[in-house]
């Protein structure tokens, strides 16, 4: 005799099943790339002692890359001795599961090592080496489909710290900043890694920015930086609609631009600072809206809740800005360098390269307002990862440890 399960029954169990990977991070700074993560029911305080650690797993090599997280399963990148990179695949509890080395890495003066986050689409995963190399790996077969080097094919040199960017998948396509005259934006068909479309007329070099996309209008526009530009790109069809010159001392642009009501916010360390342009209606060109060199991030990040801009300045301090008119609102040296990320009402700033302390900030124009802290005490090199927030944990890469650490209410 067959049983019948009522169709409630039935709703109720999906929308469980689906809420289990609810806080899935598949991509750089969480699934827009703007350093929000869904989670919901976290702490708004620590104990003195900081959240528990609910595991470290170690052994995964020189490295400055996050992890994502897809469906209870956990990826980070890392160079071995052999300057072989590898991805490595966890399970929830942090037990090493997989390992599939997917091509070289770099050896660097000031940062050897994998910089790319994963980005997880569907069964596959793309990475993107620091010498050019876009790999599109098949996780049911643990093995690499295909890999273009996108210096070469374009034409272009390397820049002075090697490439950084984490790629940006679209549709079908996979997005990257290669550089250059033949393709300043490119877009790699990411079943095959052929070239779908490459964007001219902004001839230079890249920088250490992930592309993200906004809507203004209605109309799809994606932003990023290359060495001495702030860009926007129809992610379509890859034609330039305008770029916006911002020089930096050393090329260095790392912060991805922010959308908020029709302005975007781009920013850059020693000293430049940054500020906003304010999009024509049809999104084809940008005026200055605002200039500030208070918030000089460097590659750091900086997040906007309800208005207002949050982020760290190369100088060595804590900044909160109005996203509207550039008003600096406070400043704190409290918190000096420290890559940002928001989840569940509050911000979490893990601060580098030498502190290794990690500080939960209530955002509030009014004032600076921590409620925890604690210092990460494993791991090796640099204190430069971004964190990532995911199913209640905070995920802090150092460079061959990884901490999980129980932010759950």
């Amino acid at each position: 005799m067959k049983t019948r399960i009522p169709f409630a029954i039935i709703l109720a169990m999906a929308t469980m099943a689906a809420a289990a990977f609810a806080g899935d991070a598949p991509r750089f700074r969480g699934s827009n790339g703007d350093g929000k993560f869904d989670e919901q029911g976290l702490m708004k305080s620590w104990p003195k002692e900081g959240p528990p650690v609910a595991w470290v797993a170690k052994g995964f090599g020189l490295g400055y890359s996050s992890v994502t997280v897809v469906k209870g399963k956990i990826y980070l990148v890392g160079m071995t001795e052999d300057q072989m990179g590898h991805v490595y695949i966890l399970t929830a509890d942090g037990k090493r599961e997989g390992d599939i080395p997917y091509g070289k890495e770099t050896v660097n003066e000031s940062a050897s090592g994998a910089r790319s986050t994963p980005t997880i689409d569907g069964n596959r995963l793309y990475i993107l080496s620091a010498i050019g190399g876009v790999y599109c790996i098949d996780l049911d077969k643990r093995a690499v489909l295909w890999n273009v080097n996108v210096l070469e094919r374009f034409h272009v040199e390397n820049i002075e710290w090697q490439l950084s960017e984490s790629l940006l998948v679209d549709g079908d396509r996979v997005i990257c900043t290669p550089g250059g005259k033949e393709g300043g934006v490119v877009a790699l068909n990411k079943i095959t890694g052929e070239t779908v479309w490459a964007t001219k007329g902004i001839d230079d070099l890249t920088a250490y920015v992930s592309p993200v996309i906004a809507t203004h209008n209605g109309r799809r526009i994606l932003l990023t930086e290359t060495a001495k530009f702030v860009v926007g790109v129809d992610p379509d069809t890859g034609a330039l609609l305008w770029k916006h010159e911002h020089i930096t001392k050393y090329d260095i642009h790392g912060v991805a631009p922010i959308y908020d009501k029709g302005l975007v916010y781009y920013s850059g360390g020693y000293q430049s600072g940054g500020g906003a342009l304010e999009l024509s209606p049809d999104a084809t060109s940008v005026k200055v809206k605002w200039t500030d060199t208070t918030l000089d991030c460097q590659h750091h990040g900086v997040i906007l809740v309800d208005g207002y801009l949050y982020g760290t300045s190369h100088r060595g301090q804590f900044v909160c800005l109005e996203m509207a008119t550039g008003k600096v609102m406070w400043t704190t040296r409290e918190i000096k360098q420290g890559g940002i990320v928001y989840a569940d009402g509050m911000l979490y700033i893990y601060e580098g390269p030498k502190e290794g302390t990690v500080s939960l900030v209530k955002p509030d124009p009014a004032g600076f307002q921590r409620t925890g802290l604690f210092t990460v005490t494993e791991g090796t090199e640099n204190h430069w990862a971004h964190p990532t927030i995911a199913n209640g944990l905070l995920f802090i890469r150092h460079g061959d440890a990884l901490i999980a650490y129980n932010v759950k209410q």
